[in-house]
């Protein structure tokens, strides 16, 4: 049985698909950045790789959660 998705992650198929790129990949370029702030790394997203308000935050979302559990 598969597990549901849920949160932030539950964008990451259609990201995936839209985008051509693994998770994996969006996550090592967010934190590659030397930026901090969630709506920087949102607009960062946006602008320079064209991904839609909602996929950016996902993803952002997502990965400054990760890394605060570290």
């Amino acid at each position: 049985m598969a597990t549901e998705l849920k949160g932030p992650a539950s964008y990451f198929p259609s990201i995936e698909k839209k985008y051509g790129r693994p998770i994996a990949e969006w996550k090592e370029a967010i934190r590659a950045r030397p930026l901090s702030k969630h709506m920087e790394l949102v607009n960062w997203l946006k602008s320079e790789h064209g991904v839609g308000h909602g996929h950016a935050n996902a993803l952002v979302a997502h990965t400054l959660a990760e890394d605060a559990g570290k």
